[in-house]
């Protein structure tokens, strides 16, 4: 499989990892302690079909089940006995809670997320606090790169962060000589924003950072399964999408008409078109008939006329996806 390496750091990833926010969060995705056996499952096809990049955060999962999806990576990576057992690569975002105030809170941050998982390859900065706590963010970063200068991660990277504060942290980083592996944003079709607005992706490519693609299938949206007279799901993901259909049917059509003619499914064809696009797509999967799903977007690509037409649709859909709070310029 082609993989995107980027230039600044040894670490290769895959084409496309695997999300893993719905591993441990009950209040969106309805996790449950039953679901485990299934997510080894999932793991497991994942990691032996080339998907080796598992992305996680110390938020994901609250109060009993803190840190949940963190301690099931931990248990399933330590029980995987398949081929590519060796290019496992296990991503932690450590939240910039207000109580995180220091370097050492930071660091022991990471200790303590490696320690949950047995291993940590990539250790990221979850958001920027520049647009509330600008005065917080600089310690962060300091204990981040700290994690790197002591061997503790094989690599750092960032998410929600803009070109302008990218820039200010790659200086930063720079003067101590701990380089960026990769950058995380809302990017899909239903968010084109950090890279049509932003220009994100060249500054990435300029500074050697892989850009990674969260929430690549918009919550859910993209994969075709929710349309303006079908049954939503339950809680804020509902409300979402009642505010956002019937106003991206037009881009959904698309999109179905480009999967039909390529005979693969709407998830596979917005997937796809985030690899076209240069980024690693993290989708996530609670099933091992998602998981299959996901993969059904590798081994083949949209062709450029292709990307045009679905690059239309989405500059003209009348709806896109709500930008995440943190985002910074």
């Amino acid at each position: 499989m082609p993989a995107n390496v980027s230039t600044a750091t040894t670490i290769t990833l895959p084409e496309m990892g695997c999300g893993t926010w719905a591993w441990g969060n009950r209040l969106l995705w309805g996790y449950d302690e039953s679901m485990d056996a299934d997510l080894q499952q999932v793991f497991n096809y994942c990691v032996d079909n080339g998907v080796t990049l598992f992305d996680t955060g110390d938020s994901y999962g609250t109060g009993k089940l803190k840190g949940q999806s963190e301690k099931l990576l931990g248990q399933f990576s330590q029980a995987y006995q398949g081929p590519n057992q060796n290019k496992i690569c296990l991503a932690t975002k450590l939240a910039a809670y207000p109580w995180r105030l220091t370097r050492g809170m930071m660091a022991q941050a990471g200790q303590a997320s490696k320690a949950r998982m047995g291993r940590l390859d990539i250790a990221q900065m979850h958001w920027p606090t520049a647009n509330y706590f600008p005065w917080q963010e600089g310690p962060l970063l300091d204990g981040l790169a700290d994690l790197y200068e002591q061997g503790l991660v094989k690599g750092v990277g960032l998410s929600n962060y803009g070109p302008k504060r990218l820039h200010w942290v790659h200086k930063r980083f720079a003067e101590r000589g701990v380089p960026i592996t990769c950058l995380q944003v809302q990017y899909s079709l239903l968010s084109t924003f950090p890279v049509t607005d932003l220009r994100l992706k060249e500054v990435c490519d300029e500074l050697g950072i892989q850009m990674i693609a969260y929430s690549p299938l918009g919550l859910g949206l993209l994969t075709g399964k929710y349309g303006v007279d079908t049954p939503k799901p339950k809680g804020l993901r509902g409300i979402l999408f009642r505010q956002l259909l019937p106003g991206i049917q037009p881009l959904l059509d698309c999109l179905r008409e480009v999967a039909i003619e390529r005979d693969k499914t709407m998830a596979q064809t917005a997937l796809n078109w985030c690899i076209c696009k240069g980024t690693t797509p993290i989708p996530g999967a609670k099933s091992l008939d998602q998981a299959k799903q996901n993969i059904g977007a590798l081994g083949w690509r949209l062709s450029p006329g292709e990307i045009d037409e679905l690059d239309r649709a989405a500059a003209n859909s009348d709806k896109q996806m709500v930008q995440n709070i943190f985002q910074t310029r």
